[in-house]
């Protein structure tokens, strides 16, 4: 049997953050990863998706160049290459991981993990008991029953893999991964539909929000179907017939199946073990405790935002309190969110709906278009900024539509979660042209002393 003071189950965002933070506090940990460190996030997920997000952009950027007075032309995209600078990048990402694990001494073992009970996981034999385990088994992509997944109707683990541009999509689901996938395709070419059973895309986010994308995403000749449901699905050899409950029946060269990720909590143990399972997540306390003492849940196996970002400080926040250190626990709604689509949407806080729900009344919202903003007018990019202000004056919520605009969440989180009042924020001097700019303005608005504000 192998000891250690923490043992780590998953070595993607949520575990590796939990083994440096534990190992800089002095702790001894055993990592086990049955794939490679860094999880879905670096090899099957966010990084990967947004290298293709950046070629798309500068394809667009090369499309469109003459309207900046560059003589430029697009003569299409080679895939092959696109694949080896996105690779290189998950590459190089992936050997500071590896040198971190080493430089902060902890035990990498890579092996499938099976949770035995108390605080003890098998690898292949091999017994490995913490003083406390940390669970951080990441998630899967999802699909839908009757759905047979195959060469043309793919997860965007798939998508990721794709050697050839097909030149129509359907993409099922308009949640963020649909999103981005559907801005990229649309970027390197394809004739693009997105389906999405709910009334609107990006369903968790704010209503300004989702009107915002979709107007620019049908500018862009994106096809937007909300509030239809998707019926079935027949590929063969020439491509996919995508049935609607509508009647409609879309043909389409691949199916991208994006309907969300499922925690993985099968096939470890859990249960066996005695381990609580809510539809199907770990059913963890605001400090993560799960229901067997010693044992921690952080990532996408805890049920919330499936954010990379999420898990690494879900994984500090355990290491953190396994050492004693009492850090307080984590507010969701404090979490930044962005969609890297283009335009990208970004937000922090709470929707104007969630405002009206907690607070009943009170609640006033600004908006502020980015047709007032330098920067965002030589970028040519159309967008808001929408603030949701509490009846006590703090800004609750932010939610921010344009191109690059998630470079703004930084400012945006700080904002919220130290519950600024916009009379606070509006006195703070931003560098000029900046899209920052947008956001200083939006708080002088509200603040009640507006300067270069569109209706």
């Amino acid at each position: 049997m192998t000891t250690a003071d923490l043992v780590i189950l998953g070595g993607g965002s949520g575990g590796y953050a939990a083994a440096f933070r534990a190992a800089a506090l002095g702790r001894s940990v055993i990592l086990i990863e049955k794939e490679k460190l860094g999880g879905t996030c670096l090899h099957r997920g966010c990084i990967p998706t947004k290298a293709l997000l950046h070629a798309a952009e500068v394809a667009d950027t090369a499309r469109n160049g003459g309207q900046f007075g560059v003589r430029a032309a697009f003569e299409g995209v080679d895939l092959t290459r696109v694949h080896a600078y996105k690779d290189s990048v998950v590459s190089r990402l992936h050997r500071g991981l590896q040198s971190l694990a080493e430089a902060h001494d902890v035990t990498v073992i890579e092996g499938r993990g099976t949770f035995v009970g108390g605080t003890t996981v098998d690898v292949g034999g091999m017994r490995c008991t913490g003083r406390d385990l940390v669970l951080a088994t990441g998630s899967h992509s999802k699909s839908l029953p009757g759905l047979e997944l195959g060469e043309r109707i793919i997860t965007s683990e798939e998508a990721l893999r794709l050697d050839y541009l097909p030149e129509k999509v359907v993409v099922l689901g308009g949640g963020v991964i649909g999103v981005e996938f559907a801005s990229v395709w649309a970027s390197f070419g394809a004739e693009v539909t997105i389906v999405e059973a709910l009334p609107r895309l990006l369903p968790a986010e704010d209503e300004f929000s989702s009107r915002q994308l979709e107007r620019a995403l049908r500018r862009r000749g994106v096809r937007v179907k909300t509030g239809v449901k998707f019926t079935g699905a027949r590929q063969d050899e020439h491509g996919v017939r995508v049935a609607l409950e509508s009647g409609d029946t879309l043909a389409c060269d691949i199916l991208l199946v994006a309907v969300g990720r499922g925690p993985n909590t099968a096939g470890h143990g859990y249960e066996a073990s005695g381990l609580e399972l809510e539809r199907g997540f770990v059913a963890t306390d605001e400090r993560l405790r799960t229901n067997l003492p010693g044992v921690y849940a952080v990532g996408d196996i805890v049920e919330g935002p499936q954010l990379a970002h999420r898990g690494f400080a879900q994984g500090v926040f355990v290491a953190e309190a396994i050492a004693g250190l009492n850090p307080p626990p984590i507010d969701e709604a404090g979490i930044p969110r962005v969609t890297f689509s283009r335009p990208e949407v970004a937000s922090v806080g709470l929707t104007e709906a969630a405002a009206g729900e907690k607070y009943a009344t009170g609640v006033t919202t600004l908006t502020y278009d980015l047709a007032g903003n330098g920067k965002s007018q030589i970028l040519k990019t159309t967008g808001a900024i929408k603030l949701v202000k509490a009846p006590d004056g703090r800004v609750v919520g932010l939610h921010m539509v344009g191109d690059r605009v998630g470079e703004l969440i930084g400012e945006a989180q700080l904002i919220y979660n130290l519950e600024l009042l916009p009379e606070q924020i509006a006195p703070l001097i931003h560098a000029h042209p900046t899209q920052s700019e947008a956001l200083g303005e939006a708080h002088l608005a509200l603040a009640g002393k507006p300067l270069h504000t569109h209706g």
